[in-house]
Protein backbone atom coordinates (compact mmCIF):
# COMPACT_ATOMS: atom_id res chain seq x y z
CA UNK A 1 0.00 0.00 0.00
CA UNK A 2 2.83 2.26 0.76
CA UNK A 3 5.38 1.06 -2.17
CA UNK A 4 6.03 4.19 -4.65
CA UNK A 5 4.47 3.87 -7.86
CA UNK A 6 7.41 4.11 -10.61
CA UNK A 7 6.54 4.79 -13.71
CA UNK A 8 7.60 2.33 -16.69
CA UNK A 9 9.19 4.12 -19.51
CA UNK A 10 6.51 4.17 -22.80
CA UNK A 11 8.26 1.86 -25.80
CA UNK A 12 8.50 3.92 -29.09
CA UNK A 13 5.64 3.04 -31.44
CA UNK A 14 7.08 3.73 -34.82
CA UNK A 15 10.63 3.76 -36.16
CA UNK A 16 13.49 5.49 -34.73
CA UNK A 17 15.45 7.30 -37.19
CA UNK A 18 19.69 7.16 -35.49
CA UNK A 19 21.03 10.28 -34.35
CA UNK A 20 22.71 12.76 -37.15
CA UNK A 21 26.36 12.86 -36.71
CA UNK A 22 27.57 16.53 -36.32
CA UNK A 23 31.16 17.54 -37.38
CA UNK A 24 32.74 19.77 -35.48
CA UNK A 25 34.27 23.35 -36.56
CA UNK A 26 37.27 25.15 -35.81
CA UNK A 27 37.13 28.68 -33.66
CA UNK A 28 39.24 31.19 -35.33
CA UNK A 29 39.93 33.65 -33.28
CA UNK A 30 39.30 37.99 -34.35
CA UNK A 31 42.13 40.01 -35.00
CA UNK A 32 42.82 41.99 -31.72
CA UNK A 33 41.66 45.58 -31.41
CA UNK A 34 43.52 47.86 -29.34
CA UNK A 35 41.47 49.08 -26.67
CA UNK A 36 40.27 52.75 -26.72
CA UNK A 37 41.79 55.36 -24.77
CA UNK A 38 40.80 55.71 -21.67
CA UNK A 39 38.79 59.07 -20.73
CA UNK A 40 40.08 61.80 -18.69
CA UNK A 41 39.41 60.73 -14.84
CA UNK A 42 36.21 62.58 -13.55
CA UNK A 43 36.47 65.28 -11.03
CA UNK A 44 36.12 64.24 -7.54
CA UNK A 45 33.03 65.21 -6.44
CA UNK A 46 32.39 68.23 -3.27
CA UNK A 47 31.81 66.87 0.14
CA UNK A 48 28.47 67.48 1.00
CA UNK A 49 28.21 69.96 3.75
CA UNK A 50 25.37 70.60 6.10
CA UNK A 51 24.18 73.60 6.79
CA UNK A 52 22.05 74.63 10.12
CA UNK A 53 18.75 74.37 7.89
CA UNK A 54 19.55 71.32 6.60
CA UNK A 55 20.61 69.78 10.16
CA UNK A 56 17.23 71.34 11.59
CA UNK A 57 14.70 69.60 8.19
CA UNK A 58 16.97 66.40 9.24
CA UNK A 59 15.87 66.38 12.68
CA UNK A 60 12.58 67.64 12.06
CA UNK A 61 12.00 64.99 9.70
CA UNK A 62 13.31 61.96 12.12
CA UNK A 63 11.54 63.23 14.83
CA UNK A 64 8.03 63.16 12.76
CA UNK A 65 8.97 59.59 11.53
CA UNK A 66 9.40 58.47 15.15
CA UNK A 67 6.29 60.06 16.19
CA UNK A 68 3.95 58.72 13.39
CA UNK A 69 5.62 55.05 13.58
CA UNK A 70 4.86 55.39 17.60
CA UNK A 71 1.76 56.31 17.41
CA UNK A 72 0.88 53.60 14.63
CA UNK A 73 2.25 51.13 17.22
CA UNK A 74 0.66 52.36 20.33
CA UNK A 75 -2.75 52.00 18.37
CA UNK A 76 -2.09 48.55 17.00
CA UNK A 77 -1.01 47.75 20.81
CA UNK A 78 -4.56 49.60 22.29
CA UNK A 79 -6.51 47.33 19.60
CA UNK A 80 -5.29 43.95 20.47
CA UNK A 81 -5.67 44.66 24.13
CA UNK A 82 -9.53 46.05 23.67
CA UNK A 83 -10.04 42.84 21.75
CA UNK A 84 -8.55 40.25 24.28
CA UNK A 85 -10.49 42.16 26.95
CA UNK A 86 -13.44 41.71 24.92
CA UNK A 87 -13.30 38.39 24.47
CA UNK A 88 -12.39 38.00 28.09
CA UNK A 89 -15.46 39.83 29.23
CA UNK A 90 -17.80 37.55 27.21
CA UNK A 91 -16.35 34.49 27.80
CA UNK A 92 -17.14 35.74 31.99
CA UNK A 93 -20.56 36.50 30.84
CA UNK A 94 -21.17 33.09 28.82
CA UNK A 95 -19.55 31.60 31.67
CA UNK A 96 -21.90 32.57 34.08
CA UNK A 97 -24.84 32.37 31.92
CA UNK A 98 -23.97 28.72 31.67
CA UNK A 99 -23.17 27.56 35.41
CA UNK A 100 -26.44 30.04 36.85
CA UNK A 101 -28.81 27.02 36.46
Amino acid sequence: MFRPKIPTMPQPTSLVTPPTLIEPTTVTPAPSVPPPASPAPAASRPVVQLTPGTVLALVGGGTAVVLVVGAVLVSMLLAVALTATSVAVCAVVTRSLLTRR
